[in-house]
């Protein structure tokens, strides 16, 4: 199987989760893309979703699936996206469709936090796909300087702005070998919005699709 493959067979899998009735939390990116295809089969399941991006709502608007914001929506039960990348303990990168902040706003609103990738993200050690940090247009300066002493070496995501308005800093070169206190650290700098590590909340399912099928961790 090819990539988008992959994508669309665990987009398909994940659809085991959905119960009926229930309000659905939906991240963005390409895998996500597959599954608001794979979703919109069985939208009369579901009451609504709350999305992750604009992008993401569009499309979801475009097969007539209601969405609502998090405020109407409260708790989510269970919160469907996918990733960069991701280890074995579901400790993840993600952020390289720049909405890491909602998603991570999101995960952190879910009883249920369920991830998708392809084999070809899931790795040993994060860190190879440069890390997405979301911060104020004016900290950007300063705070590549302390990205620069944490090791890494920020990139400035050129013509892109977030949902939120804000520019996005990609740091490539870091050694991420404890993700949760590196989360921790770049969070507290100020200036800031969050960056794309998702290890203080992890994934709790993970399911993994390759030429072998899927595996769920």
């Amino acid at each position: 199987m090819n990539q988008n493959e992959k994508k669309m067979k665990v987009a398909e899998e994940a659809l085991q989760y959905i119960e009926s009735g229930c309000i659905l939390g939906v991240g963005s990116g390409t895998t996500v893309n597959c599954f608001i295809e794979q979703l919109s089969k069985i939208k009369s399941k579901i009451d609504a979703v709350v999305s992750a991006s604009e992008s993401s709502s569009k499309l979801l608007m475009s097969k007539n699936i209601r969405v609502i914001s998090l405020k109407e929506a409260g708790r989510i039960p269970i919160y469907i996206d996918g990733a960069d990348e991701s280890n074995s303990l579901k400790q993840l990168i993600k952020g390289g469709g720049g909405a890491l902040t909602r998603e991570k706003i999101l995960a952190q609103s879910s009883d249920r936090f369920v991830c998708m990738i392809d084999d070809s993200k899931f790795v040993s050690k994060l860190g190879n796909f440069p890390l997405p940090i979301e911060v104020i247009d004016v900290a950007s300066s300063i705070l590549a300087l302390e990205l620069i002493k944490l090791g890494g070496r920020p990139v400035l995501r050129e013509s892109f702005i977030t949902d939120n308005g804000n520019i996005i800093l990609d740091v490539h070169n870091l050694n991420i070998t404890e993700p949760i206190k590196l989360e921790k650290s770049i969070n507290n700098l100020p200036g800031v919005v969050t960056n794309g590590l998702f290890a203080i909340r992890p994934a709790d399912d993970l399911l993994i699709s390759s030429d072998k099928g899927i595996e769920k961790i």
